[in-house]
């Protein structure tokens, strides 16, 4: 669990989206004489294609919304709350019935009111099928039975609303197939031995194994140790040897494979690093993708393709309403396919407000989800989470308020995009001023190539509980180092009831084992509140000081389960921080050398500015600019007191 056991000048243009890997483009900026300026490029391993969520309506050929989503008006079926009693009676079977009649493109829309729905889940399973309230806190759907506030005992465990084929997709081991030869970062095909048994059209899992070894860890309290743990070229596990009784039950290692349950929580056997694809051809044994490999896949690793026991749907989606009580999860998409939910509350449950799990482009927008049951670690309290694969999902313009992780990604994340999102006050039941993990895309072990950007949170962080994650990249976020918003805590076990100073304040941290990390235009902190923070604290590199506990802009490569190691070397010496403002040194931090100046892309994921900005200044951060940050909609909803409506 992660908590305690106890100057250079940029030059910022609009210029739209930026392919984001290959040699730098050269231009001359307006009124500069000859001075050459290089549009700044991530270097190409750690770039990636990021245009996550729906591109196009491919089920009826028309153009999105302005939201970026499909538009469905055509309502098959209006279910009114009264005729339930308005949350007297149980509404589930009613409502999943004419869902189950509904026609693809068509809308079940719900009255204002609330709706029971106690006896099932309601089930959006089918393709092309929309269902549509009256507007989020108009329109509520209620489980009684499932969780209650401030408690870790639900009644049933079930769902309120799940979109998707299954409610336990699988992939089926009996159908993968080898690589024949390694599939490359970028590309979009692989070669495999019998392709016989794919289709056009299906979705797969793309994976390999870790192939790991012990290694040594940094020192402890300045002494080697004989603690090893099991680390791969890319993946670090948290598995010790000889064993800590830490978070995973994982080992031992047979045929170089690791076993134990822990190792297949979230994906198969050992094979944390994979992605779920969608095959557009087939020639041969050559599958070619719809979208690119966002990571290389290799022979060496036993890399193979798989299928899963049940077809996904597609195009469908839930909008407009507030869900309530929900265990299990609350809203969750399962084996699903460009599917969305938009201006939604998510409130009161046990496990992930939104969970999306073995599943593909989803998008979540528009929506607020805050106030979980239990608010501590061990899956009982996550606001979103991406899981077992899934890929190319975008989380964009939600607030994630009061919860214990606001975000977590587990084997999963692969060109997804975490943007323009407002995530506040992650913290710990029984201990309140524990700072918990805020943006960030881990919490197992297998995440990769995961963009945040344009978000306001206390934090972003990589935390190494269940291993670690690798490539994700951090841009033109404002970090701020802390918990700004929100109700006061309820008193906890230590009689905390506000909002204080704590553990583990940072503005940017990564845990142990994160690799190949980017921070890129974000901004530090606030302004005039940073006295008593410090730069960097990483501990002493191979030497005799731990990390101080104290606060820091920057905390790289630390364990807060053993905060007597060393940092962790690999995760300063691979880490890329460019063109980030702090507000301790109050300047602007450019390592990497720079060769002249710097034009930073709008957006690594946006070709123009969303419509959810209206008149609003974008991009919102502005590390160069005399003003820093200017108006997040988001935040500007919460700060109204109208969280649950878009704008």
């Amino acid at each position: 669990m992660s908590h305690p056991r106890l100057h250079v000048t940029l030059v910022l243009l609009t210029i739209g989206a930026l392919v984001a890997c290959g040699p730098a483009v050269s231009v001359t900026s307006k009124g500069s004489s000859a001075t050459a300026q290089r549009v700044y490029r991530l270097p190409a391993d750690r770039a990636t294609l990021w245009d996550p969520g729906i591109t196009v309506d491919v089920a009826t050929g028309r153009p999105l919304g302005s939201d970026r989503l499909p538009v469905r008006t055509q309502v098959w079926a209006t279910i009114d709350a009264a005729t339930y009693g308005n949350g007297a009676r149980d509404a589930t079977a009613g409502i999943n019935s004419a869902l189950a009649a509904c026609p693809a493109g068509n809308v079940v829309k719900l009255s204002a009111g609330t709706f029971l729905v106690n006896s099932d889940i309601v089930s959006i399973n089918r393709t092309g099928i929309v269902l549509r309230g009256a507007g989020a806190g108009v329109t509520r759907l209620v489980r009684t039975n499932g969780a209650k506030m401030g408690s870790y005992l639900p009644g049933v465990a079930m769902p309120v609303v799940i979109v998707g084929a299954s409610r336990w997709p699988h992939p089926a081991s009996s159908t993968s197939k080898p690589l024949a030869a390694d599939g490359v970062k970028g590309t979009y095909s692989v070669t495999i031995a019998n392709a016989s048994s794919f289709t056009t059209g299906q979705k797969v899992l793309l994976d390999e194994e870790t192939k790991g070894a012990w290694s040594a860890l940094p020192t402890r309290s300045g002494s080697a140790t004989a603690t090893r743990i099991w680390k791969g070229d890319r993946v670090v596990w948290q598995f010790h040897n000889p064993s800590e009784g830490e978070d995973d039950p994982v080992g031992p290692v047979v045929g170089g494979v690791l076993t134990g349950g822990g190792a297949s929580w979230f994906c198969r056997q050992d094979r944390p690093v994979c992605e779920v694809k969608e095959i557009a051809s087939i020639s041969g044994n050559v599958l070619t993708f719809s979208t690119p490999l966002h990571i290389g896949y290799r022979v060496s690793h036993a890399a193979q393709v798989t299928g899963y026991d049940t077809p996904f749907i597609e195009y469908s989606g839930v909008e407009a309403l507030s869900v309530q009580g929900g265990s299990d999860g609350e809203v969750r998409f399962e084996a699903a396919s460009r599917c969305w939910a938009k201006e939604l509350e998510v409130t009161d449950w046990l496990g992930e407000g939104v969970a999306m799990d073995s599943s593909f482009r989803v998008v979540l927008r528009d929506s607020y989800v805050h106030d979980g049951a239990w608010p501590e670690p061990g899956g009982g309290g996550y606001a979103m989470s991406l899981a077992d694969g899934s890929s190319e999902a975008l989380i964009e313009n939600n607030i994630s308020i009061d919860v214990n992780k606001v975000i977590v990604s587990r084997c999963s994340g692969a060109g997804s995009a975490v943007g323009y999102n407002y995530m506040d006050n992650g913290w710990i039941y029984d201990s309140p001023s524990w700072v918990e993990a805020g943006v960030n895309g881990s919490h197992m072990v297998g995440c990769h190539h995961m963009l945040f950007e344009g978000n306001e949170a206390f934090n972003g962080d990589s935390d190494c509980t269940h291993g670690s994650s690798i490539y994700h990249t951090y841009y033109r976020n404002h970090l701020s180092g802390k918990r700004l918003g929100g109700r006061l805590l309820p008193e906890g076990p230590d009689g905390a009831k506000t909002l204080s100073d704590g553990g583990n304040l940072r503005c940017a941290g990564l845990g142990y084992g994160s690799r190949w990390m980017s921070f890129v235009g974000n901004v530090l902190g606030l302004r005039a509140q940073m006295v008593g923070w410090a730069y960097e604290d990483n501990g002493t590199i191979g030497g005799a000081q731990p990390y101080s506990g104290g606060k820091a802009v920057w905390r790289l490569g630390y364990d807060s389960v053993h905060w007597e190691q060393s940092g962790d070397p690999d995760v300063a010496s691979t880490i890329i921080r460019d063109g980030n403002y702090d507000y301790v040194t109050n300047t602007v931090q450019w390592p990497t050398p720079d060769g002249g100046a710097r034009i930073l892309p709008d957006s690594l994921y946006l070709k123009a500015k969303p419509a959810f900005f209206g008149s609003k200044r974008w991009p919102w951060v502005d590390p160069m600019g005399q003003t820093k940050l200017y108006v997040l909609p988001a935040k500007a909803r919460f700060d109204a007191g109208t969280p649950n409506r878009a704008q």
